[in-house]
């Protein structure tokens, strides 16, 4: 279900969105992951519609349908927010932030204290440049940050290589034969049907549109300093991460709680990246909504 609306921006681009849950429900901003698009939001459907929550979900600019903007920072995202809250008519609002969606929701909590209510991060990537120890996330995110630094026309070439083999249909089958490499409870947890489809169809259409030069920009936000501090995000912050979250390690969470003035832990045994929102997403919405 993709009932595709725009938003026209005032720098001249648009924002593709599309809405979940229940339309006259309490509103909650849902920030996707990486690589991936606004159709993830889809995970909180069912829960959303039981709770009478509605999921507002974009694709930031140069992923799927959104416009490409070039030279865009992380701190540019709350300005489009702001646009986009005012254009729903939304003075007030939580946000809902997975994986890489994170310091998005941390950007937006530090800029616009007055509008978001709270926010929930579920599995939320930590910000890369201030780590001195890079052990703790996926083997992937080591490689990239290295190319980035070291060979940045190399990794873009790569990024390009691989666009026409991801965004086909066929890599949705070709994605099901590497659930064996992913922690047990993620591959448990994306062994139905309806989260494997939605999760990885989301991926794929992350390359439409603007293809590897918006999944590429989107990427080098995460290896960039943020522009802020996580000290600085007054917002009351829901942290839910898997203990066998082999993204980003649990210990980096507990850091990252650690830094934030306003948090409140959630973190459970047995629960990888993926299994985490799949399988407690009623639980993850109804402890933001009590906020």
């Amino acid at each position: 279900m993709d009932e595709c609306k725009l938003l026209s921006l005032k720098n001249g681009g648009q924002l593709a969105y599309v809405e979940y849950g229940a339309a006259d429900g309490a509103p909650i901003f849902f920030f996707h992951g990486w690589p991936s698009s606004r159709t993830m939001a889809e995970l909180t459907d069912s829960a959303a519609r039981e709770l009478n929550l509605r999921i507002i979900s974009a694709d930031r600019p140069g992923i799927c349908d959104s416009t490409f903007q070039p030279g865009r920072r992380l701190l540019d995202w709350p300005n489009v927010l702001e646009q986009f809250a005012n254009h729903l008519g939304l003075d007030e609002f939580r946000l809902l932030a997975f994986s890489g969606g994170a310091p998005y929701a941390y950007v937006s909590g530090w800029k616009l204290p007055d509008r978001v209510r709270a926010m929930a991060i579920v599995s939320g990537a930590v910000p890369f440049a201030d780590l001195g120890d890079r052990s703790g996330l996926l083997p992937l995110y080591r490689w990239m940050i290295w190319f980035y630094g070291n060979q940045p026309r190399l990794l873009r070439a790569l990024f390009h290589i691989a666009r026409p083999i991801v965004s086909w249909r066929t890599s949705l089958r070709m994605a099901r034969k590497f659930l064996r490499m992913l922690p047990e409870p993620d591959a448990e947890a994306l062994r139905d049907n309806t989260a494997f489809d939605i999760c990885f169809e989301s991926q794929r259409r992350a390359w439409r549109g603007s293809g590897a030069n918006g999944v590429m920009a989107d990427a080098e936000i995460y290896g960039r300093p943020w522009g802020f501090r996580l000290e600085d995000v007054a917002v009351p912050v829901r942290l839910w991460h898997g203990k066998n979250d082999r993204a980003f390690a649990f210990r980096l969470a507990e850091e990252t709680a650690k830094r934030l003035p306003s948090c409140g832990t959630r973190f459970l045994d047995g629960e990888g990246h993926f299994s985490l929102p799949i399988r407690h997403m009623r639980e993850i919405l109804a402890d933001l909504i009590a906020v």
